[in-house]
């Protein structure tokens, strides 16, 4: 076709056409391994994307150049994702995101972590991981947090020797008891009362109690019910419930002492194990005596040979007594002592006693008919006897000291312990891209910090309320009926208070109350009340997400498939301890953690810093006992290692202060 020019312009002047296999326009910039740098003085950025937009351009490269020189080197890379960390919308999360991250640094001659250390990310671990094959989707995710980001790239010998690592220091806990616990998790046998605990779920296997340090070796039984009670045991237990939980007792009646809630469940989860022990088959790992369940009654606790089977049961399945034999045959003691026991005022119970082939003979069920009480004191003897032989030889199993030796051993326990929150601020997320993480992250702060000042048991802490600033407090009255304290501002001291009724503790009746209540105003230090405050102000709401508000100060993350916020015992149990196995302990391949040689524990352990923190610096029982809201003979027997070097060094720090005035 022949193209003609308008008149009044001029024809553009024809141009040769290229020659075959030549291109026009600027030559293509020669792909090089390792740029020069243009510069070598520039300001340092305090954001990833910054910095990498940064160093792209002090070495004359573009972010399409930059994408050319990695593809050239085999790097698999889209070119949309390095434009994406440019501009800043999105940062690297992935393994091999984080590869192509080391890869920059090595084209930019930057030091190795680089651009790591600069992603706001320090709270979430990488994803990705290839090598975890064979390893269940639940067991990665608890995992991966622990894993270097070169995981994937060590070698298989290196790789195995981490996940090795990993599952006995961090998951498990490397300790006897820890071992013991998991293996008996595996053989479920408990009998459960889900009228009486209202869920049919017990506590999880690495739960301890919330009790003192005596009855805190509670095993993972507990969690692994099988089976609901027959209905006449669950009655029966009901009004065992009902007599000690009661304001009144019923006329005709009469009791020493009352459970709280808390004490209640404790024993009907013990009873649970000795009845469950009793059904469970003999061929089973388990090896219980096999009575059927039709046979279970509360009646059945007045024979000596069935508390005689059960306490040498446990000690055939650890291999040596503990204390937590004794406490149960005090219990038995109780249910059956003169006038108070509730045994011993329940003759009614056995009507349903029968015989039982190598336990309990026709003739013992005959006499326990025919003379309730005489069988009554009978036990009640014989238990009295069996505790006394069995205390004479118990062993420590689970030693409360030892996932928290290092903090113990170290000069200022508490400063060993604080590194722990000052780990979880350096490594808190950016709220702006991830304010759930990053409100996970206060939230475990303030436990732990709240934890480190009150020194009060996982129970006063997981129930403490939160009176937001501005808002009228909850009056002391209210508290005592509610047996709770609460986090308010005193304008008075114009401070946080945490103010807590003498009736919310489980040593109510302690000389260290004398009826009043607890009050403490928590001291400004290293930024709490700012924690506290933006914590109250929006962190929390993050975690609640809608949903209703328990008014504790410390709630769950609130999911899809949970809407439940309040904490119970064993949530707040594992949320510490994630906390310690996050942040706590020292990780040698992720260089993660604050303390090295840590152990996971739970928030009671906070009692055994304290105390053994003062008592390290002032040899005083007494003044350690303050710290933990107990009695000098509580600490001494239960929370402070006062070891005779630590007593020469203190008595020492006295003596050398002639020498040095000399």
């Amino acid at each position: 076709m022949k193209i003609t020019t308008p008149p009044g312009e001029q024809a553009d002047p024809v141009q040769a056409p290229a020659a075959p296999g030549r291109r026009r326009g600027r030559k293509p910039k020669a792909v090089t391994e390792f740029p020069e740098a243009l510069t070598t003085d520039w300001l340092e950025p305090d954001s990833f994307h910054e910095a990498l937009a940064l160093h792209v351009s002090r070495h004359g490269d573009s972010i399409c150049h930059l994408y050319k020189a990695l593809t050239h080197q085999g790097i698999r890379v889209e070119r949309s994702t390095l434009l994406q960390w440019a501009a800043g919308n999105k940062i690297p999360r992935s393994v091999r995101s984080l590869a192509i991250l080391a890869k920059i640094e090595q084209r930019y001659r930057l030091p190795p972590g680089y651009f790591q250390a600069k992603l706001p990310m320090g709270a979430r671990a990488a994803t990705g991981h290839g090598k975890l094959k064979g390893i269940a989707a639940s067991e990665q995710r608890r995992m991966a947090w622990h894993l270097p980001d070169d995981f994937d790239r060590r070698p298989p010998r290196e790789r195995e020797e981490i996940l090795s690592w990993v599952r006995r220091v961090i998951i498990s806990g490397s300790t006897d008891y820890r071992r013991f616990q998991a293996e008996a998790s595996r053989h479920r046998y408990a009998v459960r009362f889900p009228e009486i605990t209202g869920h049919k779920s017990q506590r999880s296997p690495s739960n301890e109690s919330d009790e003192s340090h005596a009855l805190d070796d509670v095993e993972a039984e507990l969690a692994a019910a099988t089976m609901d009670a027959p209905r006449r045991l669950a009655d029966e237990l009901a009004e065992l419930i009902r007599f000690k939980t009661a304001t009144l007792t019923d006329i005709g009646f009469q009791r020493s002492g009352v459970w709280k809630d808390s004490t209640a469940l404790q024993k009907v989860e013990h009873l649970g194990l000795l009845f469950g022990a009793l059904t469970a088959p003999p061929s089973d790992p388990v090896k219980g005596f096999g009575l059927p369940r039709a046979a279970l009654t509360m009646g059945l606790l007045v024979f000596p040979a069935v508390w005689d089977w059960y306490v040498q049961w446990r000690e055939r399945r650890r291999e040596f007594y503990t204390v937590w034999e004794v406490n149960m045959l005090h219990l038995g003691m109780a249910l059956t002592r003169t006038d108070t026991g509730w045994l011993r005022q329940s003759p009614g119970l056995a009507r349903h006693l029968k015989p039982i082939p190598g336990l309990v003979a026709a003739a013992e069920v005959t006499a326990a008919r025919k003379d309730w009480g005489a069988a009554c004191d009978l036990f009640h003897q014989h238990a009295l006897g069996r505790a006394k032989e069995i205390q004479r030889v118990v062993r420590v199993h689970r030693d409360p000291f030892e996932p928290i030796m290092p903090v113990l051993e170290a000069d200022s326990p508490l400063g060993e312990y604080r590194k722990i929150t000052e780990e979880i601020l350096r490594l808190m997320p950016d709220e702006r891209r991830y304010p759930r993480a990053a409100a996970e992250a206060v939230r475990a702060f303030l436990m732990l910090r709240l934890g480190l000042h009150l020194g009060l048991r996982q129970k006063n802490l997981r129930e403490l309320l939160l009176c937001p600033r501005g808002t009228v407090p909850t009056s002391e009255r209210q508290l005592e009926l509610r047996r709770r304290g609460e986090l308010r501002w005193s304008e008075r001291d114009a401070g946080w208070e945490v103010l807590i009724p003498a009736a919310a503790f489980k040593n109510a009746g302690s000389s260290f109350f004398g009826g009043r209540p607890f009050r403490l105003v928590l001291p400004d230090l290293g930024g709490l009340y700012g924690w506290i405050e933006a914590y109250a102000a929006r962190y929390r709401a993050a975690l609640l997400n809608g949903a209703p508000d328990p008014g504790t100060m410390f709630v769950k993350t609130v999911k899809r498939t949970s809407r439940d916020a309040a904490y119970n015992q064993t949530t707040f149990y594992e949320a510490w301890r994630l906390t310690i196995q996050r942040y706590g302990i020292a990780n040698p391949y992720t260089g993660r953690g604050a303390i090295t040689g840590l152990l996971p524990h739970g928030p009671h352990n906070v009692r055994d810093v304290l105390a053994t923190h003062i008592l390290k610096q002032t040899g005083s029982y007494e003044q350690a006992s303050y710290a933990i809201q107990d009695t000098p003979e509580t600490v001494a027997l239960h929370y402070g290692r006062f070891l005779p070097q630590d007593k020469a060094a203190l008595a020492a720090q006295i003596l050398n202060r002639v020498w040095e005035a000399a």
